[in-house]
């Protein structure tokens, strides 16, 4: 079942905090599909936090970039130089099918939903490919639950500084 409209009955059942955790633990690559170098966008801002405050080797997958971030963008995770332990997804719904189809192909361990992105077809994909699946949550906001990085009003943890946060594994 397709959709993340308000009728659409979700009938997945997701990762419970612990198997999240255990994905994020595993992982030690993620790839954005649908990076943006606009900085108003969600994956611009999940791209500038896991550069800064995780320890992935991260990889920006958008065809019409060259560059994100100040690293370059691949036209497809076929393309990327290592196998993405989650694939991290910013795209439309009706995309998500493909995406789950292509991190398959490619051997990813992981496909990861963002926020407001639910695909029941996409999930089924990815499970019978072998993958854990997560939908609907963002990678950025459970990695900082998971290692003290949000302050309980939310994103923003009042610290400002240079020094990047020691991650343990």
């Amino acid at each position: 079942m397709a959709g993340s409209g308000a009728a659409a009955v979700r009938r997945w059942q997701g990762p419970s905090a612990a198997e999240r955790l255990g994905i994020l633990r595993r992982a030690s690559s993620i790839a954005i599909v649908g990076a943006s170098s606009n900085p108003a966008r969600a994956s611009y801002f999940v791209g500038t936090y896991l550069l800064s405050s995780s320890p992935y080797e991260v990889f920006f997958v958008n065809p019409r970039a060259d560059e994100i971030l100040g690293r370059r963008a691949y036209a497809s995770l076929a393309d990327l130089p290592v196998v993405p332990d989650i694939v991290d997804v910013f795209r439309r719904d009706e995309d998500l099918p493909d995406v789950a189809r292509e991190a398959v192909a490619v051997g990813a361990k992981a496909l990861w939903l963002q926020l407001g992105s639910w695909n029941e077809e996409a999930a089924a994909i990815a499970e019978e490919g072998g993958l854990d699946v997560v939908m609907d949550r963002c990678v950025k906001i459970e990695h900082a639950r998971f290692h003290g990085g949000l302050h309980l009003a939310g994103f923003d943890t009042g610290v400002i500084s240079s020094k990047r946060q020691v991650v343990a594994r």
